[in-house]
């Protein structure tokens, strides 16, 4: 699995695939959806799709894949290396989405959620699937959020196709299974060989799990907080194990507001009805950026 495109730029995303199998694009096949990384206060979410024809899923089944959690490293990556080797009938792509990209998402003017981040990336590679040429008949996805609506949601968005919705899918259907190798996989490999564009000294590569309650991941938090510019890229700084550490390790800032002094008081209801003229408010935007019109050049 070639990772280079990650290792270039990892504060965006990147899309990763397979050829796809000839035999995929002229019989109908079955897809599975899986994420690995999803809770981590640290490094990349991985979304993977695998998919290979009906005809060849007791093949993919006889792989022995399994839920990627109950695998050891080891396991998955032999259980990769064998669905490679299987090139002729099975397919995958993933969808790489960085720490960085998750935090501002999540941070920005615009909220855009974890689940909604979720969903829209997983409807992204079905459709990249069929873009590809790829006879999608069937599609598992584990679930993200209530089942229910996310299946409704997957199945008007894919009218022509057959959409199931479970939770611990990755458990019950050998070809979400396949996918959450595939993603877990990736995201070890993106976390293992993770290129720190901050100049860290004596950076400890020893993160623990990477999940928020892991004392080790708290630990390597507490010790590469910068009080002033805070994490680097490789941390979801939108946690809020991120945030309640830098609220106490990081220095205070103070924003200084454009109308310091007294404020006015408010306006009689009345006012408004009366003649005369009034100052008018600038807009929201320039309010909210502290911007005023410049008098003197």
């Amino acid at each position: 699995m070639d990772l280079s495109e990650l290792e270039r730029d990892n504060t965006g995303r990147c899309r990763l695939n397979s050829p796809v199998p000839s035999v995929c694009r002229k019989e109908p096949c079955v897809l599975g959806v899986d994420e690995a990384g999803r809770g981590p206060v640290l490094g990349p979410m991985v979304y993977a799709i695998c998919y290979c024809p009906l005809s060849r899923l007791a093949d993919l089944e006889a792989l022995k894949v399994a839920d990627s959690k109950t695998l050891s490293e080891s396991e998955r990556d032999r259980l990769f290396g064998k669905m490679e080797e299987d090139g002729d009938f099975v397919g995958w792509a993933l969808d790489v989405l960085s720490p960085n990209l998750i935090s501002t998402s999540m941070l920005g003017r615009v909220k855009y959620n974890l689940n909604s981040l979720s969903h829209d990336t997983a409807t992204g590679l079905v459709q990249y699937a069929l873009d590809q040429g790829v006879k999608v008949a069937q599609v598992f996805v584990d679930t993200v959020g209530p089942p229910e609506t996310y299946q409704e949601r997957l199945q008007q968005r894919f009218p022509g196709v057959e959409v199931t919705v479970k939770a611990k899918a990755d458990a019950l259907y050998p070809v979400v299974s396949a996918a959450s190798i595939c993603a877990k996989v990736a995201r070890d490999k993106a976390v293992k060989n993770w290129k720190f564009v901050e100049k860290l000294q004596d950076l400890d590569t020893d993160y623990g799990s990477g999940y928020p309650n892991d004392p080790k991941t708290k630990a390597w938090l507490r010790e590469h907080v910068d009080p002033v510019f805070g994490f680097p890229q490789f941390v979801r700084f939108s946690w809020r194990t991120a945030q309640s550490i830098l609220e106490k390790e990081a220095e205070d800032v103070t924003w200084e507001d454009s109308q310091t002094g007294h404020q006015e008081g408010l306006r009689r209801i009345k006012s408004y009805f009366s003649e005369g003229p009034r100052a008018r408010l600038p807009h929201r935007y320039f309010q909210e950026r502290g911007l005023e019109s410049a008098t003197i050049l």
